[in-house]
């Protein structure tokens, strides 16, 4: 862990994501050593209604896809939030 106290990360929301958090996008100040899955917690805290779309929605760090919970986002500046799009 680093002896920053925080950073700063700027998470944008795309299709229902966007309507579930009511915004689409925000910025937050995360401690040094978060991870993606407190990152998570922390977005469900904020906003009760983007919980489940969190579950099955792919996220961006940094523009590459990441699916391990245990990610550290020290050096992350951007998280998009993807939720499944629908093709037809």
């Amino acid at each position: 862990m680093s002896g920053r106290s925080g950073q700063q990360l700027r998470v944008r929301y795309f299709a229902g994501a966007a309507a579930a958090a009511g915004v689409p996008e925000e910025n937050l100040e995360l401690p040094a050593g978060s991870d993606v899955a407190y990152l998570r917690k922390t977005l469900a805290a904020r906003h009760p209604r983007l919980e489940p779309v969190l579950e099955v929605a792919s996220l961006l760090v940094d523009a590459v896809a990441v699916s391990d919970d245990s990610h550290c986002l020290d050096d992350a500046t951007q998280v998009d939030v993807l939720p499944p799009f629908a093709g037809g």
